[in-house]
């Protein structure tokens, strides 16, 4: 008989494609790794690896074994999720996902009201981009992530929770007046310093002003708002800020904020998590915590709230 165990060490050797990587991900030795996928195979009567020196490959129906094993794994953790949680909302552990852009101005103010408010929950946090916490909590790593919207998944549902208008970050030189409202047609796309690949900021940023990507005045692959912040303070480019983050990255003199014209651009922040997550109570509760430690208008919330609570009927 398949074992879980034994799906879960194949998925991690997909993913990592060491065996190495893999065994140390799955908190096993190597040996007890590599015997435990030899035992597969042989149950399964299939080749699931090629194993060369220094190097592992795993096969086209050991790749499809792997993603039909992430499936069974991610409906075996919402199984234990639904015996574990179902008479009491946010107990137990939470693994929830968010991206770098919301992280260091959103955590601060939302883990401090989770623990007061709810003191029986253990939250795990992992902060990187989009691409890889989709991918995680589509395989069952993650319960929920707090990300940019929209989604185009099938498999994952997804709670707006408030809307996160962006602002233009110039030099405190610069010639316009603070109440002036930019366009987009007043954007010099060669001036714009964005974050690296990868970050869906810059491509809604780079979306807003209508172009396919930003030269800037230099090869900057930052990594982070307060690099480019920096960037904006000595002169070398503009920038577009997202208003969740201006208190914490505009506290620079030499940094100036201006409001663009309506219809301003922005982004919609919103909680995700798969389908088939018997979680989406714990997922609304934390969905109205974050927007009360934030402080921020409800009317988006609410509305969504009703929309998910109806797609539950």
């Amino acid at each position: 008989m398949i074992t879980l165990r034994q799906l879960r060490y194949l998925t991690a050797l997909a993913q990592h494609r060491h065996f190495g990587r893999a065994a140390e991900a799955c908190a096993i030795s190597q040996p007890a790794l590599s015997m435990q996928i030899r035992d597969l195979e042989k149950m399964l009567g299939v080749k699931l690896v090629e194993r060369r020196p220094g190097d592992v490959t795993l096969t086209d129906l050991g790749l499809e074994v792997a993603r039909r094993g992430e499936t069974l794994l991610a409906a075996a953790r919402d199984l234990m999720d639904f015996a574990q949680h179902h008479s009491r909302v946010l107990t137990g552990r939470l693994t929830v996902g968010i991206i770098p852009t919301l992280a260091p101005y959103v955590l601060p103010k939302v883990l401090p009201a989770l623990q007061r408010s709810h003191p029986d929950l253990r939250i795990e946090l992992r902060e990187t981009q989009t691409k890889p916490l989709l991918e995680e909590l589509v395989r069952g790593e993650l319960d929920a992530v707090l990300l940019a919207l929209p989604v185009e998944s099938h498999e994952i549902e997804t709670l707006p929770l408030f809307e996160d208008p962006f602002l233009l970050a110039v030099a405190a030189d610069d010639p316009r007046p603070d109440a002036a409202k930019v366009a987009p047609s007043d954007i010099d796309a060669s001036r714009l310093i964005l974050l690296e690949e990868g970050h869906c900021l810059r491509d809604q940023a780079l979306a807003y002003c209508g172009s396919e990507r930003a030269s800037g005045p230099m090869g900057l692959g930052a990594t982070s708002l307060a690099t480019v912040m920096q960037m904006v303070a000595s002169g070398y480019g503009i920038t577009l800020v997202p208003q969740v983050a201006a208190d914490i990255e505009v506290r620079d003199d030499r940094v100036r904020l201006l409001r663009f014209a309506q219809p301003q651009p922005g982004r919609t922040i919103g909680l995700a998590w798969r389908q088939t997550s018997p979680r989406k109570g714990d997922f609304v509760a934390l969905g109205q915590i974050i927007t009360e430690a934030l402080g921020l208008a409800r009317e988006l919330y609410v509305n969504s709230r009703q929309t998910v609570a109806s797609s539950r009927n």
